[in-house]
């Protein structure tokens, strides 16, 4: 009862913590620490057991092992974003979009961009930092609210492209190992949710934009954008659209070598994801600082900015893994584990509120399925659930509860790389990423039970 009421506070107290502004690197580990103290859990290494966790070891275990693993990736997406804005390649687009589709569309061009990187496989994680200054610019021009930047970005990474059938994201891959089945599971009911979603999702945001312009809200610039020369000849629209198209299609001739003969003997498949993301990043960023030739004397201060922005972005996300490092041991954690595996009624549904729970108690939707899949996958395949069915719903409701206010890469949209607080930022996100998800699933569950 004791680490149950701990896990759950804990939990309650990292998130009011986050929306108050508190920083995720102190908010973290003081929420990881009261898991440990009524989890039995001890805080130093000394104090504990011979082969017993302690919080001060299985934190710092969970928050350097996400940094070395993704340093690099957040690195290059830091400076390739900063480049962009540096090289007027942001501003270039920005230009041509609104002149091709009307300033009226800034929004869904900026979501558009981050549904096209995600579903062509770049991490959710590096997509905000590429895109930002676009985003930046669009809005500008557009002289909306920049607050409603991160929910935008938000909305184009980790709801219809995320988790729909054929996506190359993590969230898509993993139930595959556990399954058997293919990245296209049950692609009919995805593409109907990703259409609902996608549909539903950009009226809510469009909705919430209006209201807040019709209130007299505007764009409000910051010391830190890139300073808007009015004379200053930006680089062609198409040339600039070529870093973009670089990460994109370099990242997907590395990430499936196999089809591409003699790539497959350079590197082996099984480390490709990462490294793939590595060099499309690296090439994105050579091609911006050709673009961007003219303007080579801001391009020191463009990779020093990146390198600061990557610093604390990965951190921030890290402080929000090593949390949910330390949870994964309390007691409570493990009963829910048990508890959930052992729901009564439909197998889909039990899955579906497995994986949405355990999400959101770690802050992760990879980490959701990771956790409750090998648990939960056998159980309900001897239910009679189908392996297609099941993988579907499971990477859809990891898609939900992951995004509270916790989440590592909701805290480093919103103020690592946006610059914003989640008082002002979050409602949208939340709205974005919590409740249109939860909807479909919920459409999920309906037409699998109906079909």
């Amino acid at each position: 009862m004791i680490s149950t009421i701990g896990l759950v506070g804990a939990l309650a107290l990292l998130i009011w913590m986050t929306v108050r502004g508190v920083n995720i690197l102190i908010a973290g580990p003081v929420a990881a620490a009261l898991v440990a103290a009524t989890s039995g859990i001890a805080w130093l290494p000394p104090l504990a057991a011979a082969g017993a966790p302690d919080f001060a070891t299985s934190y710092m275990a969970g928050f350097t092992g996400f940094f070395g693993n993704w340093f690099f990736m957040f690195l290059l997406g830091a400076i390739f974003g900063e480049v962009m804005g540096a090289s007027g390649a942001a501003a270039s687009v920005a230009h041509w979009i609104i002149e091709k589709i009307g300033i009226k569309h800034a929004v869904l061009a900026v979501v558009a961009a981050c549904a096209l990187l995600t579903y062509g496989g770049v991490s959710v994680f590096i997509v905000a930092f590429s895109v930002y200054s676009l985003a930046v610019s669009l809005f500008r021009e557009a002289n909306l609210p920049r607050r409603f930047i991160p929910a935008a970005l938000c909305f184009g990474s980790v709801t219809f492209t995320m988790t729909s059938a054929g996506s190359p994201e993590i969230q898509n891959l993993i139930p595959m190992q556990h399954l058997g089945t293919t990245a296209y599971a049950a692609w009919e009911v995805s593409l109907v949710v990703a259409i609902l979603m996608a549909a539903l999702g950009f009226v809510w945001l469009q909705h919430m934009v209006k209201r807040a312009v019709a209130r007299g809200e505007t764009f409000e610039g910051r010391d830190t954008d890139d300073v808007v020369d009015v004379g200053r000849v930006l680089p062609n629209p198409f040339l600039c659209l070529l870093p973009l198209i670089a990460v994109l299609g370099v990242f997907m001739i590395f990430q499936y070598p196999q089809q591409l003969g003699p790539l497959s003997a350079i590197m082996p498949a099984e480390s490709l994801d990462k490294w793939a993301l590595v060099a499309a990043l690296g090439s994105g960023t050579l091609i911006a600082l050709l673009v961007g030739l003219k303007s080579r004397a801001k391009m020191p201060e463009a990779f020093s900015k990146g390198a600061t922005g990557a610093v604390v972005a990965i951190t921030n996300t890290c402080a929000v893994v090593g949390f949910g490092a330390v949870a994964s041991l309390s007691p409570a954690f493990q009963e829910a584990l048990i508890l959930v595996q052992n729901l009564p009624g439909d197998p889909l549904i039990g899955a579906a509120i497995a994986v949405t729970v355990i999400a959101g108690l770690t802050g992760s939707a990879s980490g959701g399925q990771s956790i409750a899949l090998p648990l939960i996958a056998p159980h309900y395949i001897d239910a009679g659930a189908s392996a297609e069915e099941l993988h579907r719903t499971v990477a859809i409701a990891s898609g939900a509860l992951d995004s509270l206010p916790h989440n590592g890469y909701v805290v480093t949209t919103i103020r690592a790389i946006c610059g914003e607080t989640h008082a002002d930022a979050y409602g949208p996100v939340g709205a974005l990423t919590v409740i249109v998800p939860l909807i479909g699933l919920a459409v999920a569950l309906g037409l699998f039970a109906i079909f």
